[in-house]
């Protein structure tokens, strides 16, 4: 295993602390805490924050900033944060016009927020969440129980942090969340495996020439395991499975995003194919997103994420954004 790290003790902390340094006038940590704040937070709105475990930078600290998330709590890795560490989050975020949570659905994620809001329930804070479940390869897996949250996650960041700084209530957030949940859907495969440094080894191996379809974003096993194909015939693949969750389409957002070791020159070759596949099909492609948004460590591979689009969904993905990762759709 080869790693640029120190102690493999203290990988968030030195990540935290180097981020911060990097952008001090946009982020500042939480005291005490693995959590990430903006530090030009409004006071009349509602507070919007997601998490998880590390290892899938930039999310989620890379979308703190003006027209996305408020707070980013950070566990170690690929481990979800501690009730205590979300609380920490929900309680300086909050600005009494209520908190949304942006949850993967991974057990601990789920289990370890909904622990903290309703810590923050007794404590008189209005908490509301959404769990994102748009990966369509499986139904259950290692670390979850029904459909897993992946890089459509980052629409959610988005789209709902837009909301929040359009002055939309919480009610209205939690709305739109749960129509989005119904019209983002993902799909994810690799050709290598990523390596945690604690443990010193892949999560899973590959021979040369094989790939794993259906992969998660913990290095979970996906739902096959074949020779390698094309770019072509893999992204053609992966988007029929997400096209067959659609009953029609007419307008969507697209992501290919790199799961950590991809080059950006084979990504833009499998978006190149998804463009034209789409509008073969009569599908028009509001926007394409093609980069690293939720990665898996060193994994080498990619996910596809479409998005149905309604007027809503565009008001808010073209609104604003500031963030260290993301600004401009």
């Amino acid at each position: 295993m080869k790693k640029i790290i120190n102690d493999t003790e203290n990988i968030v902390n030195e990540m935290i602390e180097g981020m911060i340094k990097a952008f001090s006038d946009k982020l500042e940590r939480i005291e005490n805490t693995d959590v990430i704040i903006r530090k030009d937070r409004k006071k009349d709105k509602v507070a919007i924050i997601s998490g998880g475990g590390s290892g899938h930078e930039p999310a989620h600290a890379g979308y703190v900033g003006y027209g996305m998330l408020d707070c980013a709590v950070c566990g170690e890795v690929f481990t979800s944060p501690t009730p205590d560490q979300v609380y920490e989050a929900i309680k300086n975020a909050d600005c009494g016009k209520g908190v949304f949570l942006i949850i993967k659905n991974y057990t601990g994620d789920v289990m370890n927020f909904d622990m903290a809001k309703e810590m923050a329930e007794a404590e008189g804070i209005k908490v509301d969440y959404i769990v994102v479940n748009d990966d369509v390869a499986v139904e259950d897996s290692t670390y979850t129980t029904g459909r897993r949250g992946i890089c459509g996650t980052i629409l959610f960041h988005k789209i709902l942090g837009a909301m929040a700084e359009d002055s939309k209530s919480l009610e209205e957030i939690k709305e739109c969340a749960e129509n989005l949940v119904k019209n983002i859907k993902s799909m994810g495969m690799a050709i290598k495996p990523c390596t945690i440094a604690s443990v010193g080894k892949e999560n899973f191996h590959l021979e040369d020439d094989e790939m794993e379809i259906g992969i998660g974003i913990h290095g979970e096993p996906g739902i096959k395991r074949e020779k390698i194909k094309t770019a072509n015939e893999i992204t053609k693949e992966l988007t029929d499975k997400i096209l067959s969750e659609f009953d029609d389409l007419s307008e969507v957002l697209v992501i290919v995003n790199g799961m950590g070791q991809t080059p950006e020159m084979e990504l833009f070759i499998v978006n190149n194919f998804l463009h034209d596949y789409l509008t073969d099909k009569d599908i028009k492609i509001y926007k394409s997103m093609v980069g690293n948004y939720m990665t898996s460590l060193d994994m080498a591979g990619f996910s596809i994420t479409i998005l149905k689009l309604n007027e809503e969904f565009k008001k808010y993905l073209d609104y604003k954004a500031d963030t260290i990762c993301l600004k401009e759709l």
